[in-house]
This record gives structure tokens, sequence and C-alpha cells, in this order.
């Protein structure tokens, strides 16, 4: 066994041991295991100083974690009156929903994202790391509130209108980002969503593109989709919906041929797959290789908020395991009608069997 497989086979044992332990095991300097420890971690085999070994199943996710506080309306919403409603809290955010999501498909999946240093912020990161979600990477900041979103349903479980805090995002800066660089290059993709910085989210794709890892987005929202830069090569996948399609495309959408036409402009920009949901129309996907439009799972709707962030997590799902942008775009709807069917912005029945049970029954009918 070489010096290098040494070292990583005594860090696998104990990742916590010292460069002076690894030193009298192997038969080295502490400088000579110091180098090592460098050219491994610049490899992204280490991430960081904590000597964690890299995880073939490992996703780094970036962006929002949040309180998600909903409102249901118990009858027709009326604007500028006072309705009667049932209020429950979760833990949300985009890329905080789709790390749990994977975690519960059984990806190690680690998020990286700011909170405040407040009881909100506490609770958001015991639950995801009770729910198997790597919390570490997390900034905590110390003058900033926790971010949330506050929706308010209507009887049917649809949004009548959302308001997002989250300025805190904005804090997470390109430094800080390089520092855990090491931990996202020995990953086996990222997933970021738009909640961070424009300059932020140019850096990531730079370096995602560079140093050829495979890279996730979810623009979130027309009002935040126009912070991606105009050339998206070292994007595998852009996930929209049909408004942030509209707006990327410069293009209104009203038939499947729009979605066609729109869809190869956006990836004319680099992209190598759009994927575009049409709410109650199913969705559009596009590659080099593959398109077409699926038609939604008819499901039981009791909320809607989740459900976007699990077709994306359960269709990158089944790109990961290699199968087909159609199959993993089904992987993708079947995700989504399980989590339209729970008050929780994740759905507790999510599993890789249920999802694919769930394809394969809508392919018998």
């Amino acid at each position: 066994m070489n010096k290098e497989k040494q070292i990583l086979h005594h860090i696998k044992i104990n990742p916590f041991i010292s460069q002076q332990e690894l030193s009298a095991k192997v038969g080295l300097s502490r400088s000579a295991v110091a180098n090592y420890i460098a050219n491994l971690t610049k490899r992204g085999e280490i991430k960081g100083r904590a000597y964690i070994l890299q995880e073939e199943s490992s996703i780094v996710c970036i962006g929002g974690a949040n309180t998600d506080r909903k409102a249901r309306s118990d009858q027709e919403v009326r604007l500028y009156s006072s309705n009667p409603v049932k209020t429950t809290e979760v833990c949300g955010g985009v890329a905080r929903n789709f790390a749990e999501n994977l975690s519960r498909l059984g990806y190690n999946t680690s998020l990286m994202t700011s909170i405040g240093d407040d009881k909100e912020g506490d609770w958001l990161l015991q639950e995801t790391k009770n729910h198997g979600v790597d919390v570490s990477q997390v900034w905590i900041l110390q003058t900033e509130r926790t971010g949330t979103y506050t929706t308010l349903l209507d009887e049917n479980g649809e949004t009548v209108v959302a308001m997002a805090d989250m300025n805190i995002y904005e804090k997470i800066t390109i430094p800080m980002i390089e520092e855990k660089w090491s931990y996202i290059v020995a990953s086996q993709a990222v997933f970021m969503d738009t909640n961070i910085s424009v300059e932020c989210i140019d850096y990531v794709i730079n370096r995602c593109r560079d140093e050829n890892i495979s890279l996730y987005i979810d623009p979130i929202s027309s009002a935040k989709v126009n912070k991606l830069p105009h050339r998206l090569e070292g994007v595998e996948v852009l996930m929209l919906s049909q408004e942030e399609a509209e707006v990327l495309g410069e293009a209104k959408i009203d038939s499947i041929e729009d979605c066609e036409n729109t869809a190869n402009k956006i990836r004319e920009r680099g992209v190598q797959k759009v994927i575009i949901l049409l709410s109650d129309q199913g969705v559009y996907y596009s590659s080099p290789t593959e398109s077409g439009h699926l038609s939604p799972f008819k499901t039981e709707i009791v909320d809607v908020t989740g459900a976007s962030d699990a077709f994306s997590s359960c269709t990158i799902y089944g790109l990961l395991h290699e199968e087909s942008l159609l199959t993993a775009c089904q992987l993708g709807l079947a995700g989504s009608a399980l989590t339209l069917q729970t008050e929780e912005s994740v759905s507790i029945h999510l599993r890789p069997e249920k999802i694919y049970e769930i394809v394969k029954e809508y392919a018998q009918n």
C-alpha cells in the first residue's frame, strides 16, 4: 500500500487523527504527511481540515434554508379582509428541501446556507440534521435573522400570495464559498438555488464548469431568474417554472410548441438540459437527445408548498442513477404528487421504491 492510501486508510478509521499520529503510523515526517494531506485536499479526496473523505454519493446543496409559515384559509379567500385560517410552521427553503428529499432517497447531502443566531435557526438546523442532512457547513451569522417564507393558501391548498424575507442569503460572499471549496469539489454534484448573490452564482457556475462538477440549478422565482448569467456553460440541468422560462426565454408560453422553442432558446446559452414545470399541465423536458411533454400525475392536493422542490430532487435522483430524461421527469412527477398530499414541505413517505411504484402505476393506467 502506498503512502497516500495508508494516510486515507487511517483517516477513514479515525477522521480526527492528528498529523503527528499519522506520521507515526505511516513512517513519514510530520511535514511529509502535511504535504500528502495538502495534495489530497486539493484533489478533493479530503474535505478540508476535518479530513472528511470523499463520498461517491454526496451532493452539496447551496442556497436557501428558512422557516415556512403557512396559513390555509377555511373558505374562499377575501382580499383586504380578515380570513379564518389554520396556521402551520415547517422547515423550508429550496436548497434545504432538496437536501432533505435527496437524503430520504438515500444520498449523503450537505447544506451550505446562512442562518441567524436565533431560535428559528437553531430549530431549522436541528430538524434538518435529524433528517440526515450534514449541516456542518452552514454559516451562522450573528447579526442576521433566519429567513422566512410566509404564504397564504386558499381552501384548495393553492398559493394566493407568498412573502419571502431572505436578505440573509445575500450576506454569503465569494471568499466564504471559496473557503469551503475543497468540500464542494469532493462531492459528486452540486445543487444551487438563486437565493445567493449574483456574484456568488457566477462564481459557482464558473468553478463547476472549470472543474467538471455536475451542477443543477433551480432559479426559485421569476424575480430571481435574472440573477443567472447569460452564458450557462457548466450547468447540467436548469429547472424552471413556466413563468421563469418565459422570463429567461423572453417569450410567452401558450402551447407545447412554445415550450419547445423556449427550451431550445435557453439551451443555446450553454445549459445541457432544460426542464419546464407547467403547473397543472405537467412538465416539458429538453436535451440534445431527448425532448417531450408529460402530463401531471393526478393526486389529492393538500398543500402545494415544496412540490416543485420534490420534483427537482426526484428528477435529479433519476439522472444520478443514469435514467433517461423522460424517466427522470416521471420520477419527479411522482415525488411531486407525494408532496402535494401533505402539509409538510417534504413528504415523510418519499423513498426510491415508492416513487418507482407510482411511476409504474401511472404507466399501467
